[in-house]
């Protein structure tokens, strides 16, 4: 059969009762889990994975698929509302969120990020549906050379994000990139930054420093601002503010440039949902329309990174099930499950009638995923808006118990506590002495990946720094990330030139005059 005609008797599987309600129930559990900073939706994926065991295999791919796609998008209800990211993807649209959220729009910023997250979901997994084989080629040919240019890329985004000083936003992601050093190498096992103790053995979880920095550091900034200043204008709507028509259209350059990076993105294992975020973000920062306007509470900042995160599901998808290889933690999970009911993804599925049908069931159940999640978010966002109510004090103690609640329940650990407190205090002081804390948190989210790869590729290539130069697709991503860097630089000298220009007329017109 061709793929029209596989894809509708996936559908036709899809609607059968087990598989829908196994799909209900995932997009429940996805979205509760991406709520509550620390759990997230790997970890949502990883506690449904038991109760798979006596299922048949489509039924329970269709419930792991639905707790990873949901779990995309619910997380912005807390960024957006309590400026507390669920997943690392979260954060660059917690930067629009939030203002937006503090200007009283809160109900227009939630129903932008759930178009965003209908569009990204649907059109991602249209394009992959119909391009499952030859871009999952193109996947299979990134080396570690590769993967280092995309992450690269990824961190070149600081540019973006560096508001009005670039020294500042690079020195916070290189203490971003400190902490991500923490720990036993995983290359050599050797420590370092340790100083001895037990609990940095294994480095600093990147959801402690999400916590930490944005969670537990606005409690503090909140508390030294005193109560007044804690309330939220949101807290006056209670209605969902969907985007018309006409605003839909004017963001179309947006839609459709998220939608292909998060497409793309989500093709290269590891570079997946928050590099799609973060580089999606960075992209719309640079190039968009209103650019410069991005950070201040626009709906570009919100969609660009939304659009991305959950595009980049289906991308994962795909070479999971074309390759056998995992593109992320969640699909390395679902991976298991295919494991442990005797079945090893890859392109012998597609050549077999009957594992073809499976592979377009799980495709299929992802529109079906898309669409019954953004009907789910559509009855949470009334639900969750009005939590916006509450008074101040008492808004300060949940967020405080959903910070240090999340943080514990990731390890089970006290200590974890106290890490979420220090880094915490560290949002703090970098807000009181003018450095950003988004370059921080890129810095220790993608660190780690950075490093990997770049371990690898050196090793690999016998410390060969000119591999990275060789291979079309690497050059490209390194082109594109010096060009990040070079752009706003001249952009900069650009307008600094033209505003002494205008200085100069300015002067002489005002001599003339005097002279006269």
């Amino acid at each position: 059969m061709d793929t029209f005609h596989l894809l509708i008797a996936g559908f036709a599987e899809v609607f059968k009762w087990q598989d829908m309600v196994a799909l209900v129930i995932g997009l429940c559990v996805g979205m509760a889990v991406s709520v509550l900073p620390g759990l997230g939706l790997v970890m949502g994926v990883v506690l449904a994975l038991p109760f798979t065991y006596s299922m048949n295999l489509e039924t329970s791919i269709i419930l792991l698929t639905a707790i990873y796609m949901s779990g995309t998008y619910a997380g912005c209800y807390t960024a957006i509302l309590y400026k507390i990211p669920g997943e690392p993807m979260d954060v660059p649209l917690l930067w629009d969120g939030w203002s937006m959220t503090m200007r009283g729009d809160a109900a227009k910023a939630l129903g932008w990020a759930l178009v965003a997250a209908l569009t990204g979901g649907l059109v991602s997994s249209a394009v992959m549906v119909s391009l499952a084989g030859p871009l999952s080629k193109v996947a299979l040919s990134f080396g570690a050379p590769e993967y280092f240019a995309a992450v690269f890329f990824g961190l070149t985004t600081v540019v973006a994000l560096a508001g009005k000083s670039l020294p500042n936003a690079l020195i916070s992601m290189c203490i971003g990139l400190l902490v991500s050093t923490i720990g036993v190498d995983a290359t050599y096992g050797a420590e370092r930054f340790t100083f001895g103790s037990d609990v940095l053995i294994n480095g600093v979880p990147f959801v402690m420093v999400l916590v930490g920095m944005y969670g537990f550091g606005e409690i503090l900034d909140k508390i030294g601002q005193g109560s007044k200043s804690v309330s939220l204008p949101g807290a006056s709507s209670t209605a969902t503010s969907l985007p018309s028509w006409s605003e839909l259209w004017g963001l179309r350059a947006t839609l459709a440039r998220s939608t292909t990076i998060g497409t793309l993105l989500g093709l290269i294992p590891g570079a997946g949902a928050t590099i799609s975020s973060f580089v999606s973000y960075g992209v719309e920062r640079q190039y968009g329309k209103r650019g410069r306007q991005i950070g201040t509470g626009i709906p570009e900042g919100i969609v660009a990174p939304q659009i991305a995160s959950t595009a980049s599901v289906a991308g994962h998808m795909v070479p999971l099930l074309t390759l056998g290889l995992p593109g992320s933690g969640a699909t390395a999970v679902i991976l298991a499950a295919f494991l442990l009911h005797g079945v090893q993804p890859g392109p012998f599925m597609l050549k077999n009638p009957e594992s073809a049908l499976t592979v377009y069931t799980i495709l299929a159940s992802m529109f079906v995923s898309v669409v019954g999640m953004c009907l789910l978010g559509f009855v949470w966002i009334r639900l969750i808006i009005k939590v916006l109510k509450v008074p101040p004090g008492i808004l300060i103690a949940i967020i405080a118990m959903f910070a240090l609640i999340g943080a514990f329940a990731d390890r089970n650990s006290m200590s974890d506590l106290w890490v979420v407190v220090i880094f915490g205090v560290l949002a703090w002081i970098m807000e009181r002495v003018k450095l950003p804390v988004a370059p921080m948190v890129l810095g220790s989210i993608l660190g780690p990946i950075a490093e990997d790869s770049f371990t690898r590729s050196m090793i690999t290539y016998h410390d060969d720094w000119t591999m990275f130069f060789r291979s079309p697709i690497s050059a490209t991503l390194m082109f594109l990330a010096l060009l990040s860097l070079v752009f706003p630089a001249v952009k900069m000298m650009i307008l600094r030139s033209s505003n002494g220009k205008r200085s100069e007329m300015k002067m002489t017109e005002a001599a003339v005059a005097n002279s006269n």
